[in-house]
């Protein structure tokens, strides 16, 4: 399958930049360029592309107001991955809770954007990037005390299981690994983990864990 991807940064250098990265992979195309927030969120409909490369600040409309747009419309089905050349903790804040299933900093490897677009189309390791694994964990899901959620218990043992698991980074090959289970069982197990918890991916999953106090930072 060839995943669609479009580009969203208001620098022409940094696009010609990361379309040089992407287009010589078989498995990628780069189906749009935008320079501002309403263009990104206009060539998104228009184009629908199974991932958009989402700059943070560009004119007109930034990018974590841009990907809110796109991930709040229940016709659009892409994901996004904020990138900015910030690391800040509001910034990570801001775009996950937007709805964006990833978060670079711009002095990512060739190799680091290449994996990362292929991961999040796939639904997979999403929490990679470590600036997103340290925010989930210490930052965004700080739990409040009686906060649980009534959802979190009609999972079943199993499920609880592997969403302990996702909150640890792990992905769904490790956690096929650390259960003598198949990835095949794995991905059926986070499938079923998403439609309980009412959910698109990993990260709200595990942020989710974490505000509702289901797990604490740390945890193993």
């Amino acid at each position: 399958m060839t995943v669609r991807v479009l580009l969203a940064d208001d620098q022409a250098l940094v696009r010609d930049g990361f379309a040089a990265i992407l287009r010589p992979q078989a498995d990628l195309e780069v189906v749009g360029e935008a320079a501002d927030g309403e263009e990104a969120v206009r060539q998104a409909r228009e184009l629908s592309p199974d991932v958009v490369l989402m700059d943070i600040r560009m004119p007109r409309l930034d990018g974590i107001e841009a990907t809110r747009r796109l991930c709040s419309d229940p016709g659009w089905t892409g994901r996004v991955i904020v990138l900015t050349t910030f690391d800040a903790d509001e910034n990570v804040w801001d775009a996950l809770h937007a709805g964006a299933s990833g978060f670079l900093v711009k002095t990512t490897t060739a190799d680091g954007l290449v994996s990362a677009v292929r991961a999040v189309a796939a639904g997979d390791e999403l929490l990679a990037p470590e600036v997103t694994r340290r925010l989930v964990r210490e930052f965004l899901a700080r739990p409040r005390p009686g906060s649980t959620s009534p959802v979190l218990a009609e999972l079943t043992e199993r499920e609880a299981e592997v969403l302990r698991l996702l909150a640890d980074g792990l992905t769904n090959a490790e956690i096929a690994a650390r259960l003598f289970v198949s990835e095949s069982t794995v991905k059926s197990h986070v499938n079923r983990l998403f439609a309980k918890l009412g959910v698109r991916d990993r990260v709200q999953a595990v942020v989710l864990a974490y505000r509702t106090g289901f797990v604490s930072p740390g945890e193993r």
